[in-house]
């Protein structure tokens, strides 16, 4: 198995990477932070990796830190969760918010990531909750924060980030607090 690959950037697309070890290219598939993370076109990288072997597919996944690395793996083994879905719900938000939305149960979090609907956010709770070490928890959002964060999510935001926006920022009205929203969402 590949575990880890040190090389240089030679191709970027919104998904993967192209890794120039010692003459050999490796295409890996990569989340949204970890790409953003990575140097420019010729710039060093290490990632983590894991092979994903099927009949008829290989592909190599890579991650920034040991920690992403570990939380794909076990995302991995809940039934109904492929690769492709592991990575997007670690393109969503950080490994911390993804333990802590498992272990209190918080569905709203984890079906607001695309591609995970009710029935696969329970399965993530029932399947993971003893097996993940809660970080900082969650809490609910206040009235105010609740209609910023719907709003958000009107516009095309996910669930994890419309609610990390609204609690980052400050507002007394909602007009106030979404415009600081949005700011925030946009750099």
């Amino acid at each position: 198995m590949i575990a880890f690959l040190r090389g240089f950037v030679l191709q970027r697309s919104p998904d993967a990477v192209i890794l120039d070890v010692q003459g050999v290219g490796y295409r890996v598939r990569v989340p949204t932070t970890t790409l953003a993370s990575l140097g420019d076109i010729g710039g060093t990288a290490e990632l983590y990796t894991h092979l994903h072997v099927r009949e008829d597919d290989m592909s190599l996944f890579g991650f920034g830190t040991q920690d992403e690395h570990d939380l794909f793996e076990l995302l991995l083994s809940v039934s109904g969760i492929g690769p492709k879905v592991a990575l997007g719900i670690l393109s969503a938000a950080s490994p911390n918010e993804i333990r802590s939305a498992i272990g209190q149960g918080n569905l709203a979090v984890l079906s607001g990531i695309k591609g995970i609907g009710k029935k696969t956010a329970e399965r993530l709770v029932l399947e993971l909750k003893g097996k993940v070490e809660v970080g900082e928890e969650i809490s609910e959002l206040s009235p105010l924060d609740g209609e910023v964060a719907a709003t958000l999510i009107n516009l095309g935001y996910s669930a994890v980030e419309a609610q990390r926006a609204s609690r980052a920022v400050k507002g007394t009205t909602l007009e106030d607090k979404l415009r600081a929203a949005l700011q925030y969402l946009g750099g």
